[in-house]
């Protein structure tokens, strides 16, 4: 991968030099460990980059009174996909199941009885997300609730990139959609990741699971960069 020293485009996040500062703050080996890893110059090509696609589902939509039950990830890159190298766990949340989120990801209390605490996967999650840009479905809901629960059972900063599939989908049809839209009022796209991958003609998947949401997810980002954007797009450009 070509090395970039700097980042001359002040206006793109320079997470390289956060994680420099965040790793001489850290206080846990494991996450001190995920950031010396560092990450990849914001100038980087995106055909350059290795990401990682992630999903979490969980007891509800609010990180501070709710909890997650499951984690999916797959690293990937814009030329191939690893499922070989998923990984997907199930955990036992520290708040209690809803009928209501049961009824979105269809996990049981049967299930969660005997899996692994949050805790027990953090070390193998930090080990996945090392040196890699996430890829998530809406960043509000994974980087608050993973943050939430590092900082919960660490007492620790967990920060990371994000390009997120629903903003840039958000981004393509607020320019698509004009002023004379906004004038007559028109409904807008939906961006649901069901929704947006129907545009690129890919394949309906079961909603609501984590690994198959981040397959989902890994997808959709191919397809947004093959359809709207050049490989040499700085990865600068599309992250948070």
């Amino acid at each position: 991968m070509r090395a970039l020293k700097s980042n001359p485009n002040p206006q793109l996040p320079d997470w390289s030099a956060q994680f420099e500062v965040l790793a001489k703050k850290a206080r846990h080996p494991g996450l001190r460990q995920y950031y010396q890893a560092g990450v990849v110059p914001a100038q980087t090509s995106i055909d350059e980059v290795q990401f990682l696609a992630m999903d979490v589902e969980t007891t509800g939509l609010n990180p501070q009174a709710h909890s997650i039950v499951s984690i999916g990830l797959i690293p990937f890159t814009l030329q191939r996909i690893h499922c070989s190298q998923a990984q997907y766990w199930v955990l036992k949340p520290t708040s209690e199941l809803s009928e209501k989120s049961v009824t979105f990801h269809h996990i049981t209390h049967t299930e969660i009885l005997n899996a692994p605490t949050f805790e027990a996967v953090l070390d193998p999650l930090l080990e996945a997300m090392a040196g890699k840009v996430m890829v998530v479905h809406y960043r509000n809901l994974e980087r608050a609730f993973l943050g939430q629960a590092v900082l919960r059972l660490l007492k620790e900063e967990l920060a990371f990139p994000v390009i997120d599939t629903m903003q840039l989908e958000a981004r393509i049809h607020r320019q698509k959609r004009g002023w004379f839209a906004r004038l007559m009022r028109r409904s807008q796209a939906s961006i649901r990741l069901a929704d947006s991958r129907e545009r690129y003609n890919l394949p309906a998947y079961h909603a609501h699971h984590a690994l198959t949401d981040a397959l989902a997810t890994a997808e959709l980002l191919q397809a947004q960069i093959a359809t709207l954007h050049s490989p040499s797009t700085p990865v600068g450009a599309l992250w948070n």
